[in-house]
């Protein structure tokens, strides 16, 4: 088996970062911690299209600046994707805040994400851009690690944490069965 500092990251690959993500002022809005990297599945759209391209045959130990316009992060801001609902349609006892994210059905049936942007009296304000589509994202990334892909991983399209041994329900189809 080769030494894992020569793997390159590519297609089928777990990769593990150490990052932070700023936007165009400066101000932090995510980071890894130095002992939690993020573990992702390369070529499987778990992290953004622009930093998955700019880690594209990076070895472990390699640092990076990388800024990703929104064009190939979370999207360009679509103002049609903000909708004003009535209180009702939710839960009584559901206690709405900004900054909520909920899961809801499209017209096709499939799950999208909507984020809770307001909540006044009896309208509660709807967004479907992600929070961070329209920004332009600055990453600071450093490549923890790089290894082969299980044949479980690559089916299901991501890696498994420590926390998930192909037995779990974190994504649909992985129950273990």
């Amino acid at each position: 088996m080769s030494d894992q500092t020569e793997l390159r990251v590519e297609d089928g690959k777990v990769v593990s970062l150490r990052y932070t993500l700023k936007n165009a002022s400066g101000e932090l809005l995510d980071e890894t911690g130095d002992d939690e990297p993020l573990e992702y599945l390369h070529g499987a759209d778990n992290i953004v299209e622009g930093l998955e391209e700019a880690l594209a045959g990076r070895v472990v130990g390699d640092k990076l600046s990388v800024v990703v316009p929104p064009e190939k992060g979370y999207g360009v801001r679509d103002e049609d994707g903000v909708q004003n609902v009535p209180r009702n349609l939710f839960p009584k006892e559901e206690k709405l805040e900004t900054g909520m994210e909920f899961w809801t059905q499209d017209e096709d049936g499939d799950e999208m994400p909507v984020w809770v942007t307001n909540v006044a009296g009896d309208v509660v304000t709807l967004d479907l851009n992600h929070p961070l589509a329209g920004v332009t994202l600055h990453f600071d990334v450093e490549v923890a690690g790089v290894r082969d892909a299980t044949k479980e991983e690559i089916e299901h399209g991501h890696p498994y944490g420590d926390d998930c041994e192909g037995d779990c329900s974190c994504c649909p189809g992985h129950d273990g069965e």
